[in-house]
């Protein structure tokens, strides 16, 4: 049995809040020896660490605090000194660590006799399988995408067109802005934060991850990508749709049929033991035999820019990209309790594009579609 050391906080740490699952802003230490898990941490969190189920909480008092204090150790170097009396204490001499790591304790223990292997594996397979606990909060986040696409919507639908300036409503730009404005007011009343998401239209929406700005006019495509976090779990969801006002351009209507029908494809693929890559594969298929190019069939070295530009989608949990993927490089299989994006685009530069986004639990026998909302192009 492989020991374990995790060095971090839960709020920025995701390894470490599959692990811990409650919220710790300061540094602390994570560790596993012989299959029991111990958490070093200060007197102000000691109480709620002890009421999580199957982890021996350890206040810092026990691996000297108070004597480091007496000695006059800078507050700032005195974790290396505590990590080390910790892994000491319990008798742990190797272990596995996250890529990420902080590199000045690992020099510090390595220095001490303390082997380190960092590694990428162990902690993705960790969290792959969600807990129920995750999944409630990933559905929470679900549900507040969902009720802010609602009140999208509804401004969509209010607006009126004055010309060449573009969409109004009661007499007011309508702008990404506002409807960003409009989106985070839904997403505190659901209890999720949500600090950055896409309201991209026109040729922004060709642009990957372009935030967007500006005023909307009618007959351009309208992109709007949520990926807001529980609070109370620190889970994601993830969830894209596409809109125009008024009649949709020729262009549009096609990119929107096809990433429907990709869409519809990807989630009847997905079942357990299924690479990714397979897949994503027939995503490619689909926008391949329309005409389009896929990363599967532009140049080696090539920059794609227009068609279907991107993977299909990507694990969802504690972060919002996270494995496994579905993409060209994606070869791992799938496995039940994986939350997956589906997320098939088309593009082009100077017109626009069109995404439809999905968040899909991976059962025993197929997978589960978490969203629950209408594709259509008109709000």
């Amino acid at each position: 049995m492989t020991d374990i050391l995790i060095y971090g906080d839960t709020v920025r740490s995701a390894e470490l809040r599959h692990e811990v699952p409650i919220t710790i802003p300061d540094p602390f230490l994570y560790a596993e020896r012989e299959g029991v898990k111990h958490v070093f941490v200060s007197s102000l969190e000691i109480a709620r660490v002890r009421e999580l189920d199957g982890i021996v909480a350890h206040p810092n008092e026990e691996i000297g605090y108070d004597e480091l204090i007496a000695s006059g150790v800078h507050r700032e170097e005195m974790y290396k000194t505590l990590v080390l009396n910790a892994c000491r204490l319990i008798g742990l001499t190797s272990a596995t660590v996250p890529r990420f790591f902080p590199l000045e304790l690992a020099d510090h223990l390595r220095a001490d006799g303390i082997e380190l292997t960092p590694s990428r594996e162990p902690f993705a397979l960790r969290r792959r399988v969600k807990s129920k606990t995750e999944l409630e909060g990933i559905r929470r986040a679900q549900r507040a995408c969902e009720a802010a696409l609602d009140a999208v919507r509804e401004l969509l639908r209010a607006a009126e067109e004055n010309g060449s300036a573009g969409l109004e409503v009661d007499g007011k730009p309508l702008t990404s802005e506002w409807l960003k404005r409009r989106i985070g007011e839904v997403f505190a009343e659901h209890d999720v934060l949500g600090d950055e998401f896409i309201v991209s239209h026109g040729p922004q929406s060709a642009r990957g991850h372009e935030m967007g700005s500006g005023q909307i006019k009618a007959g351009e495509p309208i992109v709007i990508d949520l990926w807001p976090r529980d609070r109370e779990t620190g889970c994601f969801a993830d969830m894209t749709r596409t809109y125009v006002v008024g009649e949709p351009p020729a262009p549009l209507v096609e990119f929107h049929r096809l990433v429907l029908e990709a869409l519809e494809k990807a989630i009847d693929d997905i079942k357990p033991g299924v690479p990714g890559r397979d897949v994503f594969v027939g995503t490619c298929d689909i926008f391949q035999a329309a005409g389009y190019r896929t990363p599967l069939s532009k140049e080696p070295g090539e920059v794609l820019e227009d068609g279907f530009i991107h993977g299909l989608g990507h694990g969802v949990g504690l972060e919002v990209h996270e494995e496994p993927g579905m993409g060209m490089a994606s070869r791992d299989p799938l496995i039940a309790g994986d939350v997956v994006t589906v997320e098939p685009g088309l593009y082009n530069p100077g017109f626009g594009g069109c995404r439809l986004e999905d968040l899909v639990l991976v059962t025993e026998d197929g997978a589960e579609n978490l969203t629950d909302y209408p594709y259509d192009l008109a709000p």
